[in-house]
Protein backbone atom coordinates (compact mmCIF):
# COMPACT_ATOMS: atom_id res chain seq x y z
CA UNK A 1 0.00 0.00 0.00
CA UNK A 2 1.19 3.59 -0.36
CA UNK A 3 0.28 6.02 2.54
CA UNK A 4 0.58 9.58 2.75
CA UNK A 5 4.00 10.40 4.80
CA UNK A 6 2.11 13.02 6.80
CA UNK A 7 2.51 16.81 7.91
CA UNK A 8 5.05 17.95 5.66
CA UNK A 9 7.46 21.62 5.70
CA UNK A 10 8.77 22.89 2.74
CA UNK A 11 11.40 25.49 2.90
CA UNK A 12 11.35 27.39 -0.11
CA UNK A 13 14.30 30.14 -1.24
CA UNK A 14 13.58 34.04 -2.85
CA UNK A 15 15.23 33.13 -6.27
CA UNK A 16 12.20 31.33 -7.55
CA UNK A 17 9.49 31.94 -5.37
CA UNK A 18 6.61 30.43 -7.26
CA UNK A 19 8.11 27.43 -9.01
CA UNK A 20 10.30 25.67 -6.59
CA UNK A 21 7.68 25.85 -3.39
CA UNK A 22 4.62 24.59 -5.95
CA UNK A 23 7.38 22.05 -7.06
CA UNK A 24 6.79 20.50 -3.42
CA UNK A 25 3.77 21.75 -2.76
CA UNK A 26 2.16 19.90 -5.69
CA UNK A 27 2.87 16.46 -5.04
CA UNK A 28 2.93 16.99 -1.21
CA UNK A 29 -0.43 17.72 -1.92
CA UNK A 30 -1.47 15.46 -4.41
CA UNK A 31 -0.33 12.85 -2.15
CA UNK A 32 -2.82 13.65 0.61
CA UNK A 33 -0.56 15.47 2.62
CA UNK A 34 -0.42 18.98 4.42
CA UNK A 35 2.03 21.70 4.36
CA UNK A 36 3.33 24.19 6.43
CA UNK A 37 5.29 26.31 3.51
CA UNK A 38 8.38 29.11 5.05
CA UNK A 39 9.61 31.19 2.23
CA UNK A 40 12.48 33.01 1.97
CA UNK A 41 12.22 36.66 4.01
CA UNK A 42 13.23 38.16 0.67
CA UNK A 43 10.08 36.88 -1.44
CA UNK A 44 7.00 36.29 1.49
CA UNK A 45 4.43 37.79 -0.48
CA UNK A 46 4.70 35.46 -3.31
CA UNK A 47 3.86 32.47 -1.04
CA UNK A 48 0.68 34.00 0.53
CA UNK A 49 -0.62 34.94 -2.28
CA UNK A 50 -0.10 31.10 -3.60
CA UNK A 51 -2.06 29.98 -0.81
CA UNK A 52 -4.99 32.70 -1.04
CA UNK A 53 -5.21 31.12 -4.43
CA UNK A 54 -5.10 27.70 -3.31
CA UNK A 55 -8.23 28.93 -0.81
CA UNK A 56 -10.01 29.98 -3.81
CA UNK A 57 -9.78 26.90 -5.79
CA UNK A 58 -11.30 25.11 -3.02
CA UNK A 59 -8.45 23.90 -0.90
CA UNK A 60 -9.79 22.56 2.40
CA UNK A 61 -8.49 24.90 5.29
CA UNK A 62 -5.41 23.37 7.17
CA UNK A 63 -3.79 22.13 4.04
CA UNK A 64 -1.81 24.64 2.76
CA UNK A 65 -0.57 26.64 5.42
CA UNK A 66 2.22 29.75 5.65
CA UNK A 67 4.88 31.12 8.48
CA UNK A 68 7.01 34.00 7.69
CA UNK A 69 9.70 35.49 9.41
CA UNK A 70 11.63 38.86 9.23
CA UNK A 71 14.91 38.58 6.97
CA UNK A 72 17.44 37.15 9.50
CA UNK A 73 15.05 35.71 11.94
CA UNK A 74 14.22 32.31 10.61
CA UNK A 75 16.47 30.18 12.30
CA UNK A 76 13.60 29.34 14.91
CA UNK A 77 11.29 28.89 12.34
CA UNK A 78 13.55 25.67 10.92
CA UNK A 79 14.75 24.54 13.93
CA UNK A 80 11.10 23.66 14.99
CA UNK A 81 9.93 22.67 11.77
CA UNK A 82 12.87 20.57 11.70
CA UNK A 83 12.59 19.00 15.20
CA UNK A 84 8.84 18.78 15.59
CA UNK A 85 7.83 15.58 15.54
CA UNK A 86 4.57 16.09 14.31
CA UNK A 87 6.36 17.00 11.01
CA UNK A 88 7.40 13.55 8.87
CA UNK A 89 9.29 15.49 6.23
CA UNK A 90 11.46 18.29 5.70
CA UNK A 91 11.87 19.62 1.76
CA UNK A 92 14.11 22.44 1.59
CA UNK A 93 15.67 24.52 -1.19
CA UNK A 94 18.68 26.70 -1.02
CA UNK A 95 22.30 26.59 -0.17
CA UNK A 96 24.49 23.48 0.60
CA UNK A 97 25.75 24.64 3.91
CA UNK A 98 21.89 25.77 5.39
CA UNK A 99 20.95 22.42 4.07
CA UNK A 100 23.38 20.29 6.21
CA UNK A 101 21.99 21.94 9.15
CA UNK A 102 18.30 21.29 8.94
CA UNK A 103 19.58 17.92 7.50
CA UNK A 104 21.15 17.47 11.33
CA UNK A 105 18.40 18.88 13.01
CA UNK A 106 15.64 16.48 10.75
CA UNK A 107 17.71 13.24 12.14
CA UNK A 108 16.83 13.32 15.80
CA UNK A 109 13.40 12.65 14.83
CA UNK A 110 14.32 10.96 11.75
CA UNK A 111 12.84 12.78 9.18
CA UNK A 112 12.16 11.92 5.88
CA UNK A 113 14.57 15.13 3.60
CA UNK A 114 14.23 15.70 0.46
CA UNK A 115 17.24 18.71 -0.31
CA UNK A 116 17.89 20.35 -3.70
CA UNK A 117 20.81 22.37 -2.41
CA UNK A 118 23.75 24.13 -4.80
CA UNK A 119 25.17 23.54 -7.58
CA UNK A 120 28.71 24.33 -10.08
CA UNK A 121 27.41 23.47 -12.82
CA UNK A 122 30.08 22.57 -15.71
CA UNK A 123 29.37 24.07 -19.41
CA UNK A 124 31.64 22.03 -22.34
CA UNK A 125 32.28 22.81 -25.69
CA UNK A 126 33.78 20.58 -27.79
CA UNK A 127 34.89 21.75 -31.35
CA UNK A 128 32.39 19.30 -33.16
CA UNK A 129 29.82 21.60 -31.34
CA UNK A 130 27.35 23.96 -33.47
CA UNK A 131 29.05 27.25 -31.52
CA UNK A 132 26.19 29.33 -32.35
CA UNK A 133 23.51 27.03 -30.61
CA UNK A 134 26.03 26.44 -27.84
CA UNK A 135 26.35 30.28 -27.59
CA UNK A 136 22.78 30.39 -27.43
CA UNK A 137 22.80 27.79 -24.86
CA UNK A 138 25.33 29.39 -22.45
CA UNK A 139 23.40 32.65 -22.73
CA UNK A 140 20.30 31.07 -21.52
CA UNK A 141 21.88 29.16 -18.92
CA UNK A 142 24.37 31.63 -17.37
CA UNK A 143 22.08 34.95 -17.75
CA UNK A 144 18.50 33.27 -16.66
CA UNK A 145 17.03 35.35 -13.76
CA UNK A 146 20.98 37.34 -13.76
CA UNK A 147 22.42 34.20 -12.95
CA UNK A 148 20.86 33.68 -9.91
CA UNK A 149 19.52 29.70 -10.38
CA UNK A 150 20.73 26.89 -9.07
CA UNK A 151 21.48 24.86 -12.39
CA UNK A 152 23.02 28.07 -14.05
CA UNK A 153 26.93 27.19 -15.81
CA UNK A 154 29.21 28.69 -13.19
CA UNK A 155 32.40 26.93 -15.22
CA UNK A 156 32.72 26.77 -18.69
CA UNK A 157 35.03 24.45 -20.59
CA UNK A 158 35.61 25.42 -24.31
CA UNK A 159 38.17 23.09 -26.47
CA UNK A 160 41.47 24.77 -26.80
CA UNK A 161 41.50 25.06 -30.58
CA UNK A 162 38.08 27.16 -30.62
CA UNK A 163 38.62 28.96 -27.73
CA UNK A 164 39.80 32.39 -28.97
CA UNK A 165 37.08 32.30 -31.65
CA UNK A 166 34.04 31.01 -29.05
CA UNK A 167 35.59 33.68 -26.27
CA UNK A 168 35.66 36.82 -28.71
CA UNK A 169 31.55 35.88 -29.98
CA UNK A 170 30.50 35.52 -26.89
CA UNK A 171 32.17 38.85 -26.04
CA UNK A 172 30.18 40.42 -28.36
CA UNK A 173 26.44 38.47 -27.39
CA UNK A 174 27.47 39.96 -23.97
CA UNK A 175 27.64 43.45 -25.73
CA UNK A 176 24.01 43.35 -26.47
CA UNK A 177 22.66 42.16 -23.17
CA UNK A 178 20.99 45.19 -22.20
CA UNK A 179 21.05 45.45 -18.01
CA UNK A 180 18.17 47.79 -16.55
CA UNK A 181 14.83 47.37 -14.52
CA UNK A 182 12.34 43.90 -15.80
CA UNK A 183 9.65 46.51 -17.02
CA UNK A 184 12.43 48.69 -19.24
CA UNK A 185 11.61 47.12 -23.20
CA UNK A 186 14.95 45.05 -24.40
CA UNK A 187 16.03 45.03 -20.94
CA UNK A 188 17.49 41.29 -20.70
CA UNK A 189 19.59 41.65 -17.18
CA UNK A 190 17.95 42.57 -14.41
CA UNK A 191 19.24 43.23 -10.96
CA UNK A 192 20.67 41.25 -8.11
CA UNK A 193 18.27 40.03 -5.21
CA UNK A 194 20.36 42.47 -2.88
CA UNK A 195 23.70 44.82 -2.83
CA UNK A 196 24.99 41.85 -0.30
CA UNK A 197 24.37 39.36 -3.91
CA UNK A 198 26.51 42.36 -5.45
CA UNK A 199 29.03 42.68 -3.33
CA UNK A 200 29.42 38.72 -2.86
CA UNK A 201 29.59 38.69 -6.82
CA UNK A 202 32.28 41.83 -6.93
CA UNK A 203 34.81 39.89 -4.14
CA UNK A 204 34.56 36.51 -6.23
CA UNK A 205 35.61 38.99 -9.70
CA UNK A 206 38.27 40.82 -7.75
CA UNK A 207 40.04 37.55 -6.37
CA UNK A 208 40.04 36.47 -9.68
CA UNK A 209 41.59 39.33 -11.45
CA UNK A 210 43.96 39.56 -8.28
CA UNK A 211 45.47 36.15 -9.14
CA UNK A 212 45.43 36.65 -13.18
CA UNK A 213 42.40 36.74 -14.94
CA UNK A 214 41.72 38.68 -17.76
CA UNK A 215 38.46 40.46 -17.60
CA UNK A 216 37.33 40.63 -21.39
CA UNK A 217 33.91 42.41 -20.59
CA UNK A 218 32.23 44.05 -17.50
CA UNK A 219 33.84 43.38 -14.31
CA UNK A 220 32.24 46.11 -12.26
CA UNK A 221 29.25 47.02 -10.35
CA UNK A 222 26.97 48.85 -13.12
CA UNK A 223 26.35 52.67 -11.93
CA UNK A 224 22.61 51.68 -12.67
CA UNK A 225 22.68 51.28 -8.82
CA UNK A 226 23.29 49.04 -6.02
CA UNK A 227 21.35 45.95 -7.11
CA UNK A 228 23.22 46.03 -10.12
CA UNK A 229 26.43 44.28 -11.55
CA UNK A 230 27.59 44.27 -15.22
CA UNK A 231 27.51 41.01 -17.39
CA UNK A 232 31.02 40.20 -17.37
CA UNK A 233 33.42 37.55 -19.10
CA UNK A 234 36.66 36.11 -17.71
CA UNK A 235 39.49 34.37 -18.98
CA UNK A 236 42.96 33.34 -17.80
CA UNK A 237 40.91 31.63 -14.53
CA UNK A 238 42.51 28.70 -12.81
CA UNK A 239 41.04 25.92 -10.14
CA UNK A 240 42.86 28.15 -7.21
CA UNK A 241 40.67 30.93 -7.32
CA UNK A 242 37.22 31.10 -5.54
CA UNK A 243 35.01 31.15 -8.50
CA UNK A 244 36.18 27.29 -9.00
CA UNK A 245 34.52 26.24 -6.17
CA UNK A 246 31.95 29.17 -4.70
CA UNK A 247 28.54 29.27 -6.45
CA UNK A 248 28.91 32.60 -8.48
CA UNK A 249 25.26 33.56 -8.58
CA UNK A 250 25.46 36.40 -10.40
CA UNK A 251 25.90 37.32 -14.36
CA UNK A 252 29.88 36.29 -14.22
CA UNK A 253 30.99 33.71 -17.52
CA UNK A 254 34.66 32.45 -16.43
CA UNK A 255 36.08 30.20 -19.25
CA UNK A 256 38.50 27.41 -19.48
CA UNK A 257 40.95 25.87 -22.07
CA UNK A 258 40.85 22.15 -22.13
CA UNK A 259 42.57 19.70 -24.51
CA UNK A 260 40.77 16.29 -23.99
CA UNK A 261 37.57 14.65 -22.70
CA UNK A 262 39.79 13.02 -19.98
CA UNK A 263 41.06 16.71 -18.59
CA UNK A 264 37.54 18.36 -18.85
CA UNK A 265 35.92 15.47 -17.34
CA UNK A 266 38.54 15.58 -14.51
CA UNK A 267 37.90 19.24 -14.05
CA UNK A 268 33.91 19.47 -14.59
CA UNK A 269 34.11 16.72 -11.42
CA UNK A 270 36.20 18.55 -9.56
CA UNK A 271 34.26 19.59 -7.10
CA UNK A 272 31.77 18.60 -4.19
CA UNK A 273 28.48 19.39 -6.04
CA UNK A 274 27.20 17.92 -8.75
CA UNK A 275 23.44 19.86 -9.38
CA UNK A 276 23.08 19.78 -13.39
CA UNK A 277 26.05 19.61 -16.09
CA UNK A 278 25.61 20.68 -19.79
CA UNK A 279 28.15 20.32 -23.17
CA UNK A 280 27.37 20.56 -26.44
CA UNK A 281 28.98 18.40 -29.14
CA UNK A 282 27.74 16.49 -32.29
CA UNK A 283 29.17 13.06 -31.86
CA UNK A 284 26.53 10.43 -31.03
CA UNK A 285 28.89 8.22 -29.52
CA UNK A 286 30.37 10.81 -27.33
CA UNK A 287 26.58 12.09 -26.32
CA UNK A 288 26.45 9.04 -24.17
CA UNK A 289 29.98 8.73 -22.97
CA UNK A 290 30.27 12.50 -21.38
CA UNK A 291 26.62 12.36 -20.33
CA UNK A 292 27.55 8.94 -17.81
CA UNK A 293 31.01 10.16 -17.07
CA UNK A 294 29.34 13.78 -15.55
CA UNK A 295 28.62 13.25 -11.82
CA UNK A 296 25.70 15.47 -12.17
CA UNK A 297 21.60 14.84 -11.25
CA UNK A 298 21.27 16.24 -14.54
CA UNK A 299 22.74 16.45 -18.08
CA UNK A 300 21.67 18.55 -20.59
CA UNK A 301 23.40 17.74 -24.23
CA UNK A 302 22.64 20.66 -26.67
CA UNK A 303 20.19 22.07 -24.71
CA UNK A 304 20.53 25.28 -22.04
CA UNK A 305 17.41 24.52 -20.41
CA UNK A 306 17.83 21.60 -17.88
CA UNK A 307 15.11 21.07 -16.23
CA UNK A 308 11.10 20.71 -16.50
CA UNK A 309 8.74 19.48 -14.36
CA UNK A 310 7.42 16.51 -15.88
CA UNK A 311 11.29 14.87 -15.78
CA UNK A 312 13.08 14.20 -11.69
CA UNK A 313 15.23 17.27 -11.22
CA UNK A 314 17.74 17.23 -8.35
CA UNK A 315 21.21 16.23 -7.79
CA UNK A 316 24.45 13.66 -6.64
CA UNK A 317 27.04 14.17 -3.99
CA UNK A 318 26.51 17.29 -1.83
CA UNK A 319 23.88 18.88 -4.03
CA UNK A 320 20.64 17.21 -2.20
CA UNK A 321 18.99 13.70 -1.48
CA UNK A 322 15.73 13.07 -3.68
CA UNK A 323 14.02 14.05 -6.18
CA UNK A 324 11.19 17.00 -7.50
CA UNK A 325 9.28 16.54 -10.52
CA UNK A 326 7.91 13.62 -12.83
CA UNK A 327 7.17 10.35 -10.83
CA UNK A 328 10.23 10.27 -8.76
CA UNK A 329 8.65 13.64 -6.81
CA UNK A 330 5.50 12.12 -5.82
CA UNK A 331 6.76 8.99 -4.34
CA UNK A 332 9.32 11.26 -1.77
CA UNK A 333 5.37 11.88 0.08
CA UNK A 334 4.52 8.37 -0.01
CA UNK A 335 5.12 5.47 2.91
CA UNK A 336 5.18 1.67 1.14
CA UNK A 337 3.36 0.03 3.88
CA UNK A 338 3.60 -4.13 3.28
CA UNK A 339 0.47 -5.57 4.52
CA UNK A 340 0.54 -9.70 4.81
CA UNK A 341 -2.75 -10.97 5.40
CA UNK A 342 -3.67 -14.88 6.05
CA UNK A 343 -5.92 -17.34 7.57
CA UNK A 344 -9.01 -16.06 5.60
CA UNK A 345 -12.04 -18.38 4.97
Amino acid sequence: MKEPIGVCAIISPWNFPYATAARALAPCVASGCAAVVKPSGKTPLSILALAKLAEDAGVPAGVVNVITAPRGSHSGIGKELTENPDVRLVAFTGSTSAGKKLMKQASATVKHVVLELGGNAPFIVFQDADTEKALDGLIAAKFRNSGQTCVTTNRIFVESNIFDRFAAKLVERVKHLKIGLPFEHGVKLGPLIGPEAVENVAGLVEDAVKSGAKVLIGGNRSDLGKNFYEATVLTNVNEKMRLWKEEIFGPVVPLFPFSSEEEVIRKANDTKVGLAGYFYTQGVSRVFRIAGKLETGMVAVNAGVVSIVQAPFGGVKESGIGREGSHEGLEEYLESKMVCIGGLN
